[in-house]
């Protein structure tokens, strides 16, 4: 008969062999979130920074003096202002817009709703160029309302007016969707019990809900005025290339470089990242006086309306 099979013996582990294990998944851990790190840093590097440094250093390529006779030339001035005064025009009417949508959207139930919400959305669903189009078949010499308007000696495309509207049609949805969530998330609490209190509906506006909503009404402004500063497709169309006149920066930028004139696009394009970094800069210098502000965002999660 075979003898009886002996029963195995197990070695207790060493507390040292047991930390080791322990530390085994944080190591882990801290490698795959060090190479989703190493990543998200490589993406920004490749498609955020080397474009920036590219526009800077081709636009001083032909030195120092090239770059300022490039953004000193009359015309290019005349680009500046004129993407800076459509912008001035643009972002106040959408913010007025932006806030009075969002608040019928977001505080009340009434037939229409969702076909407002859907045209609020349709500046992204159609292409710019198409926009520029229909305002030119709204506007034009042989458009619907064309010939009343030469008989009055208005001018809506080919000049500023038509830049505006452009503008205003592709930018107006930032502000909108960027508040009917904040104000969704926070109901409707706050503005009864002022009303209940006593308080008209304008006081009810500037104590209650511009405090609470403007946190993303400054990302929504911040990305409206950044769009309408470097829009290009909807105002080529309705612009007519006039230089001086009706050239916006991106349109002239566009202009230097088919003529192979490119230190001068590249120095153009340099003041429209200024532009982009002085909006950051001015969200960082907001942030920075309003610490309160930030920190409520930072606790409440439903008030974080970064794209």
């Amino acid at each position: 008969m075979d003898a009886p099979a002996r029963p195995k013996s197990y070695e207790v582990p060493s507390p040292a062999s047991l930390r080791e294990r322990e530390r085994e998944p944080r190591r882990r851990v801290r490698w795959g979130r060090l190479l989703l790190i190493a990543i998200a840093l490589g993406f920004l590097a490749a498609f955020l920074l080397l474009p920036l440094m590219v526009v800077f250093a081709q636009a001083l390529s032909k030195g120092a003096a090239a770059y300022v006779a490039a953004i000193t030339d009359p015309m290019a001035w005349a680009s500046v202002k004129l993407t800076l005064l459509v912008a001035a025009i643009a972002v106040p009417m959408n913010v007025v817009f932006g806030v009075a949508a969002a608040w019928a959207i977001a505080k009340f139930q009434f037939r229409g709703k969702s076909a407002l919400i859907t045209l609020i959305e349709l500046p992204f669903a159609v292409s710019p160029v198409i926009a520029g189009l229909t305002y030119i078949l709204l506007f034009g010499a042989h458009g619907w309302f064309g010939p009343y308007l030469q008989n009055h000696d208005i001018r809506v495309v080919f000049a500023v007016p038509g830049i505006v509207l452009a503008t205003i049609f592709v930018t107006f949805p930032f502000v909108a969707r960027e508040l009917i969530p904040v104000m969704q998330a926070q109901g409707k609490d706050d503005e009864e019990t002022a009303l209940s209190l006593g308080a008209g509906g304008w006081q009810v506006f500037w104590h209650v809900t511009l405090p609470n909503i403007r946190w993303g009404l400054l990302y929504g402004v911040l990305l409206c005025n950044a769009r309408a500063m470097g829009e290009f497709g909807a105002v080529s169309v309705v612009s007519g290339h006039i230089r001086g006149l009706t050239n916006t920066m991106p349109l002239h930028v566009e202009i230097l470089y088919n003529e192979y004139n490119y230190a001068a696009a590249f120095a153009v394009a340099s003041l429209l990242a200024l532009l982009a970094l002085a909006t950051l800069a001015g969200k960082s210098l907001l942030e920075w006086r309003q610490p309160e502000l930030r920190r409520a965002t930072l606790r409440d999660p439903a008030r974080r309306t970064s794209p």
